[in-house]
């Protein structure tokens, strides 16, 4: 049990004592270190309800807690009704033997061993390669993945596509356009067709393998250029660390009828009905403030179909967990989806759906302008060419994903301590740096060493961050927010960097060198570990 369950055990058997009810209510680390490391704002919460001023029955609280004293050396009440509570060194000690003993392994949990869960992420159809504003779902769909693998999850990547429709009939007219133009034909691109380079790429490579004969109504048109764009795009997704498990294809819903089944069932239940030419999904029957269409009077489906009978086959696939990362443009569908599945019976409490903001580059403080149709925009694979995999990944992370990220392309070129990648690396590398040297002088790190030797504030704060991996990562795993953990790291390095600057790992006292060693060999366990759930490299040198 970690100090956080704890003392939330402890306040709950306190709330049981004085006859008052359980509420929910926050641990967390203090603004103010002098007032301690938790603090838990359980008095103010109860205070209206239980008719008594916050500070007085933060008082009673704190008189009925039975505290160990390994685990806490002090508590404390602060204005307007805070207990705060400080850690004993005790505890802060076998933390750091915790993480030496477990290394890989700690900060890991089994709240996941033995359950499934699907992340589909990315889902871009193959009509052109990646963008920037892909990348950010990317890098957190995978990373969100690795922290339920963390967890104990056997997790499954997916990718869900649409190689049929509009945008690919364009895509595949598109091509031929620039075919017949490389023959010297003067044939125009269709409105709204795609005008990026790599168009004209497909194009030159239809007349090197099939030659110059093609018709302009030649299925292979589409076919080939689907067929480069997704290796491109697969590609796109090495290069960042990142490979899906599997691929669904939108059109196998059609050719199943599971399409067809879906719109009998809802009809069944008298939530499809015609009006104006297309078929509405009767959603004001299911509390919402309107009705949608679910077939357009053209006969095309809207996207909101399709994505109710592929979340159907999710859910009978029986994943534990279902994952769907989704950009803000999808704000106002998934809801549509989630009552559809509900309206025919289905448990969709096993459904998160976590919605990100768009990107935004910056260059010299000037937005770059992009646009997808007019093929000027950045492709993901320029980004990672120009930044590396790196701080690509970190960067679409350490934001919020409810936050509009401006990726700042001067700071992620910065190679100074500027840029919060270089700034986590140096740590890990400065570490073992210092290791070497210190084997060099024969001063071995060992898990035999006096912890109490530690005594130093910037020693001790750097033990308080390094024994709150296992709870970030709790958290992590309950938010499935990536941010959390990047932020940690951030601080654990600024920790570290702060006590090398006031305490000399290598001295004259060898007890004191192997403590400090120990404690060093620790921080660079917990970066290395959490710089792994982000998908960022922890190197040995820089």
């Amino acid at each position: 049990m970690n100090l956080k369950d704890y003392l939330s055990q402890k306040l709950n058997q306190a709330l049981t004592e004085l006859d008052l009810p359980s509420v929910d209510f926050q641990l967390a680390p203090t603004k103010n270190p002098q007032f301690g490391d938790l603090s838990t704002n359980l008095a103010l919460i109860l205070a209206k309800q239980a008719k008594q001023n916050p500070i007085e029955l933060a008082n009673k609280l704190k008189s009925e807690l039975d505290l160990d004293n390994s685990f806490v050396r002090e508590v404390s009440v602060t204005p307007p009704g805070f207990i705060n509570f400080t850690f004993s060194n005790h505890y802060l000690f076998e933390a750091l033997n915790d993480v030496l003993n477990k290394g890989v392994d700690y900060g890991k949990s089994d709240m996941g061993t033995g359950q499934s869960a699907n992340v589909e992420f990315v889902s871009a159809n193959p009509t052109g390669p990646l963008t920037v504003g892909h990348g950010r779902q990317s890098v957190l769909g995978d990373t969100v993945g690795n922290i339920l693998q963390w967890h104990g999850y056997n997790v499954t990547r997916e990718y869900y596509y649409n190689d049929a429709g509009r945008q690919m009939r364009i895509l595949g007219q598109s091509v031929a356009a620039r075919y017949f133009q490389e023959l010297g034909k003067d044939i125009a691109l269709p409105e709204d067709g795609y005008q990026g380079s790599y168009i004209k790429d497909i194009a030159k490579s239809i007349i090197v393998d099939q030659g110059q004969e093609l018709t302009k109504e030649s299925p292979l048109f589409r076919e080939l250029a689907e067929k480069t764009i997704f290796s491109d795009i697969r590609e796109s997704l090495k290069q960042i660390g990142i490979v899906h498990d599997q691929f669904t294809n939108e059109k196998t819903f059609y050719e199943s009828g599971a399409i067809d089944d879906i719109v009998e069932s809802l009809k069944k239940k008298d939530l499809v009905y015609e009006s104006e030419g297309a078929s509405w999904f009767r959603t004001t029957a299911l509390g919402k403030e309107q009705d949608r269409v679910l077939i357009k009077s053209s006969g095309e489906p809207t996207y909101r179909l399709p994505d109710i009978a592929y979340h159907r086959n999710k859910l009978d696939r029986k994943f534990d967990l279902v994952v769907d990362i989704f950009g803000a443009d999808h704000q106002d569908t998934y809801p549509d989806v989630l009552s559809a599945l509900e309206a025919l019976d289905y448990d969709v409490s096993s459904i998160r759906v976590l919605i990100h903001q768009f990107v935004t580059l910056i260059r010299s403080g000037e937005v770059v302008k992009m646009s997808t149709r007019k093929a000027n925009f950045v492709t993901l694979d320029e980004l990672t060419n120009l930044v590396g995999k790196d701080v690509v990944r970190y960067f679409f992370i350490m934001r919020g994903m409810n936050s509009h990220l401006n990726f700042d392309l001067d700071l992620a070129q910065d190679q100074s301590e500027k840029n919060p990648v270089y700034y986590l690396q140096y740590a890990h590398a400065r570490i073992v740096n210092i290791l070497k040297h210190g084997e060099h002088l024969d001063f071995k790190y060992s898990t035999d060493f006096n912890a109490e030797r530690l005594t130093h504030d910037s020693e001790l704060t750097l033990l308080k961050s390094i024994g709150e991996f296992p709870d970030i990562m709790a958290m992590a795993l309950k938010s499935l927010e990536p941010q959390l953990i990047a932020n940690y790291l951030h601080g654990l390095a600024g920790h570290f960097h702060r006590f090398y600057s006031d305490c000399r790992v290598i001295t004259d006292d060898k007890e004191l060198s192997q403590a400090r060693l120990a404690l060093i060999f620790g921080a660079k366990t917990v970066i290395a570990n959490g710089l792994s759930i982000l998908g960022v490299n922890a190197p040995d040198r820089m």
